[in-house]
């Protein structure tokens, strides 16, 4: 698992430049709780691209259920690294919402299938914060 990079994934590259050619200027993996991909301080946006097997969005693409239909094929190592990832990503979301942060979580494969929907989608949001800093 040492080999499995955590920063600069490649959807995390994809993303990056599409932030950068629409004019979203942004930090990676800021000094927040949950060290977001990339967070946009003025506007208080952090944004997560998350992959789909570590963050459990894994089922929907393999035709499984629920998330613990699959896990149920997975060895215990798999199954308890998996929950972890997900309990830790909702304590981290509840964490900057109450912060002041707007938290945005994307699938690994949704950018992969429509990297536009998802910038339509951070551009709606990037227009409409006017935080209070």
């Amino acid at each position: 698992m040492s080999c499995i990079p955590a920063k600069n994934t490649r959807p995390e590259i994809v993303l990056g430049k599409i932030l950068w050619r629409s004019g979203i200027r942004y930090r990676k993996h800021y000094k927040i709780v949950g060290r977001p991909d990339f967070v946009i301080v003025s506007k208080r946006i952090a944004i997560f691209v998350d992959g789909d097997f570590w963050h459990g969005h894994n089922w929907k693409l393999r035709g499984f259920k629920n998330l613990s239909e699959e896990l149920a094929t997975y060895k215990k190592f798999w199954v308890n690294k998996i929950k972890n990832n997900v309990r830790r990503d909702m304590r981290v979301n509840v964490a900057l919402r109450k912060d002041g942060w707007k938290v945005l979580r994307f699938w690994e494969s949704d950018l992969k299938k429509n990297p536009d929907r998802i910038m339509r989608k951070i551009m709606t949001v990037y227009e409409a914060r006017n935080p209070a800093l």
